[in-house]
């Protein structure tokens, strides 16, 4: 009788696999529930690709939602993301393509992305590049961008050059590193630390988490281009594909 109950019930999971309507849970007894879902246990076991497959759709249908999600962030929010008056920009202040970056100070990905930039920008002079404030790795993060914002509205002509230099090598960004570097260029200290309480740099970090919340960027290096938000350090070429693309067609997708 269970040969004959498993048989059917394998009969009745072909049929609706193939209509594409599932079997009423209704129309099941316990036992029958049971063997049901052993057999379902032993078929995924005996064909484990069905489970990659189903992984696979579901990151493809994950991705297709985000991007939406961005695209809207990015048609709703043009001027906070592209255009903010506090944000600095390195590049071609005219150039035709803007690319976002949101960066934390501490972030190993993030200076791969920097050596990235400056390649870009030494080989493209026509693309305006802004730097979003982004310090999402711990008080440290928050202190050495809190340094580095005062230190733009004081010495705005040298914040690429400190930004670089603050985020090259091996060592932790932290208050004390980043107000080392920033004498370096000549800024005074009490003027510096008297700058990092200025309210408005809270309100500047609060409306950049606003942003990758509304976007969808939950990690460092990320990206605006266009109408694509872009994660993680995706490499120089990518980067110039999808600039070469807005060029062409006025999307990352041509």
């Amino acid at each position: 009788m269970a040969i004959r109950t498993r048989t059917g019930l394998m009969a009745a999971l072909l049929i609706g696999m193939s209509t594409a309507l599932p079997l009423p849970a209704a129309a099941l007894d316990d036992t029958q529930k049971q063997e049901f879902g052993a057999f379902i246990h032993e078929y995924l076991l005996a064909n484990p690709e069905i489970i990659e497959e189903m992984s696979q759709a579901l990151e493809i249908k994950k991705e297709a939602e985000s991007r939406v999600m961005a695209q809207t962030a990015i048609s709703e929010n043009k001027d906070a993301i592209f255009r903010a008056p506090e944000d600095i920009v390195l590049g071609n202040p005219a150039g035709d393509v803007t690319v976002v970056e949101f960066y934390d100070y501490n972030c190993g990905f993030c200076k791969r992305a920097m050596t990235d930039m400056i390649a870009l920008l030494d080989k493209d002079p026509n693309v305006r590049f802004v730097l979003k404030e982004f310090p999402i790795l711990g008080p440290d993060s928050m202190a050495a961008h809190r340094v580095a914002m005062s230190f733009r509205a004081l010495a705005p002509e040298q914040y690429g050059e400190f930004h670089i230099k603050l985020l090259s090598g091996d060592v932790r960004a932290t208050e004390t590193h980043a107000i080392d570097i920033a004498k370096g260029f000549g800024v005074d200290e009490t003027a510096l630390r008297a700058g990092m309480d200025d309210p408005a740099i809270d309100q500047s970090i609060r409306q950049t988490y606003e942003l990758a919340n509304a976007l969808g960027i939950s990690g460092t290096p990320s990206f605006v281009i266009g109408d694509e938000a872009v994660f993680g350090a995706v490499g120089e070429e990518a980067l110039l594909g999808k600039i070469a693309n807005m060029r062409q067609c006025e999307s990352t997708v041509c």
